[in-house]
């Protein structure tokens, strides 16, 4: 497995791994499957701004993909970004969703960021721990913010600081 930059020919992996967890799951607050032409404009989107879409591969395979940007869009906020990661049915619980995360520390560092944020459902339990493995701490639990497959989801977030080598900070 490698973790890379995104390319365009990757774009039908991103959209398979998403909209399958779209379908399937409540770690993405949404309904909507997406296509290959939203996907490249928000890989675009996040050129833009300098933020990275990573994806772990094996060979062609795009097993996951990883990404931040923006926490909030008000200046006070632009040392934070919020991530997010997803990887393929099969795939995960095998070190794919760590290689990714860890890979952005150090990007969101050089681009002089301070904390990286996730937000969680707060029924998966398994994305929680896999969070606190990797240093994030709760922050805090908002109830009832979304709503999919006919009931209101709470959600968690966590957070981790981030130092010049996109370590913890202790």
């Amino acid at each position: 497995m490698k973790i890379r930059n995104a390319e365009t020919d990757d774009l039908p992996g991103i959209v398979e791994i998403y909209n399958e967890v779209i379908a399937t799951s409540t770690a993405v607050y949404s309904q909507d499957p997406v296509s290959v032409d939203d996907r490249r404009e928000w890989m675009a989107a996040r050129a833009q701004l300098g933020y990275p879409v990573l994806v772990a591969a094996l060979g062609a395979k795009v097993l996951g993909f990883a990404s931040f940007g923006d926490w909030r869009a008000w200046p006070g906020y632009r040392y934070t970004v919020e991530h997010s990661v997803h990887i393929r049915a099969g795939e995960r619980g095998q070190g794919t969703g760590r290689a990714l995360v860890e890979s952005l520390f150090p990007l969101a560092s050089a681009l002089g960021k301070h904390v990286m944020i996730g937000g969680i459902d707060a029924s998966n339990q398994a994305s929680i721990r896999f969070h606190e493995r990797l240093g994030f701490v709760q922050s805090g639990t908002f109830r009832e913010v979304g709503h999919k497959f006919g009931r209101w989801l709470d959600v968690v977030f966590v957070h981790r600081f981030l130092d010049e080598a996109g370590s913890l900070r202790p």
